[in-house]
């Protein structure tokens, strides 16, 4: 899975809200209700918006590729405990020791394009590319429905990844593609309750799948806009010519004051200060030394923070990762349930002084004659990140630790990111889908899920380059059992290693501010069905709640 699409707040761009006007087609006063017009998102877009829409390309395709047109088998939803939905899949069944998974999914499926879907098309998709794990022996498509995949180790704690976070794609037209990662797939064929219908690089529509198993879905279309400002977003919201966004909005009464937009915040992903962390895998700078990192950890004020750069919508991050109260019993040590709120410069010199390090002239730490000066790095426009690292900026120098906050473009963002060339980034880690941390273990904590600085990441989001054995053997034994004694142990280890060394130190755990519009669609979760997280970033989630929705009858 990658849901890692993080919109924030995004710079004021003249004739962007004028631009999403007219490519809307809409009436001054918002006018029509929901039955005659699209529905507009904003997923995150900026303009231009790539034409790509190939499920393996995480970071570059379109979002509505993830789960509006590619589906997974199975949708687990990450705010409940919940027994996930099935989507292409029916049911499974994981053999005594873990190693076997027999998957059965819906008969008579279609993919858009009218070829039969069968088990064959998610044999080969679960063997194709990247999403071909290294433990699998075999998968066999033994009848039109039945899928066996054979392990080489069990896999029982993987379940929402293999099977909630895998894209099955068509075998008649992904056979014939060479390579997989450069192939942009302008014309989609999926299997999900949408098609594409048009595109540009300012928006695209898609349109009601009349193939889908379900039936087509009642909203007819989905339009989903580049918009490069945060503000235009807003207005659009407040004038009624924007349905669905997820975004940070300091002041959320302005939006929803007419009665038409409605909100919900889902504090559940932690932002964090990504650091370059193992010089092994070449990283280069001070923070590379786990001292410094637990120096800046009780350096930095998180409550400030908060009411500052957040205005208070955010909540109390875990060094654990787990999220807290969800994940409660696999929580090892209730010291780590949240990160210190308060700053302690005092401690945060005590850890560098002890670690080696002596205070310069200018009231700043070094070592070997070598200052500690660390550059943190945010996207211009994401407003609350960027005023999160002035604080953090300001907060470290009081305990003598040098960082220099600035901002690159978004496309300037991701490259270092990707390739490790960095020393420390604000991030937005994705929690786990289950109410079980494994998956984030897993995926951004072990070896397997890194590279070498230079090179991407491939079976994971290791950005940190983090490498700990100890870490690596205890996922590997969470995921082999369901014994619940087993997996707290081994989580205990995880946990303690991974709040020691602070390859990714937590800051808030993030506002994720929904709005959506309840005047002219309904079905949309509440509080009492909280069915799908009701953010339009999300992968699956957001087709999900698509087919939920109708137009309200005027």
């Amino acid at each position: 899975m990658h849901d890692n699409r993080w919109r924030k707040s995004l710079p004021l761009v003249a004739g962007a809200a004028a631009l999403v006007f007219a490519l809307a087609g809409c009436t001054s006063d918002g006018g029509s209700s929901g039955g005659d017009r699209p529905l507009r998102m904003w997923s995150g877009s900026m303009t231009p918006i790539t034409n790509n829409f190939n499920p393996f390309a995480v970071d570059t395709a379109t979002h509505m590729t993830f789960g509006a047109i590619y589906e997974p088998l199975f949708f687990f939803n990450q705010l409940s405990d919940d027994a996930p939905v099935g989507l292409l899949g029916d049911s499974y069944e994981f053999n005594e020791d873990g190693t076997v998974l027999t998957i059965a999914i819906k008969p008579d499926l279609k993919w858009s394009d009218g070829e039969d879907l069968t088990a064959e098309d998610v044999a080969f998709s679960l063997g194709y590319g990247s999403n071909l794990d290294p433990d699998m022996v075999s998968v066999d498509a033994t009848d039109d429905t039945t899928v066996v995949v054979t392990y080489s180790s069990p896999k029982f704690t993987a379940t929402s990844l293999i099977l909630g976070s895998t894209w099955i794609i068509p075998k008649h037209i992904w056979s014939e593609i060479d390579d997989y990662m450069t192939e942009t797939n302008p014309k989609p064929v999926g299997s999900g309750p949408y098609t594409l219908k048009s595109f540009t690089d300012a928006a695209y529509t898609l349109e009601a799948n009349p193939l889908f198993r379900d039936g087509a879905p009642a909203i007819k279309e989905v339009q989903d806009i580049g918009i490069d400002s945060n503000q235009s977003s807003e207005d659009l919201l407040k004038t009624g010519k924007l349905d669905w966004v997820g975004q940070f909005i300091a002041n959320p009464d302005g939006v929803t004051s007419n009665g038409r937009i409605s909100t919900m915040n889902q504090q559940q992903d932690p932002t964090v200060i990504m650091t370059c962390a193992d010089a092994s895998m070449g990283c280069t700078g001070a923070q590379t030394d786990p001292a410094v990192r637990q120096a800046l950890n009780v350096a930095i004020d998180r409550g400030a923070i908060s009411g500052k750069a957040f205005a208070g919508l955010s909540g109390e991050a875990s060094p654990s990762f787990a999220l807290l109260p969800r994940d409660e019993k696999w929580l090892s040590d209730p010291s780590l349930a949240v990160s210190p709120q308060e700053p302690d410069a005092a401690s945060a010199e005590g850890i560098l002084e002890a670690a080696g390090y002596t205070k310069g002239s200018d009231g700043f730490y070094g070592k070997d004659g070598m200052p500690i000066e660390l550059d943190l790095f945010s996207p211009d426009g994401w407003t609350d990140y960027n005023d999160a690292a002035k604080l953090i900026s300001s907060q470290a120098a009081k305990a003598g630790i040098r960082v220099n906050a600035r901002t690159v473009s978004e496309a300037e963002y991701w490259t270092p990111i990707s390739t490790g060339e960095f020393q420390l980034a604000l991030y937005g880690i994705t929690q786990s889908l289950v109410a079980d941390p494994f998956s984030n273990y897993d995926r951004y904590f072990t070896t397997t899920a890194t590279a070498k600085v230079g090179e991407e990441p491939t079976k994971g989001q290791n950005y940190a380059r983090y490498t700990n054995p100890a870490v690596d053997e205890a996922v590997k034994r969470a995921g082999a059992t369901q014994d619940e004694v087993i997996k707290k142990d081994a989580y205990a280890m995880v946990q303690t290693e991974i709040a020691r060394d602070l390859p990714y130190i937590p800051v808030v755990l993030n506002a994720s501010q929904s709005f959506f519009n309840t005047a002219d669609f309904t079905g949309w979760p509440s509080d009492d069905d909280l069915y799908a997280a009701p953010l339009p970033y999300l992968s699956t989630a957001s087709a999900v709640i698509l087919t939920h929705l109708r137009p309200v009858e005027k």
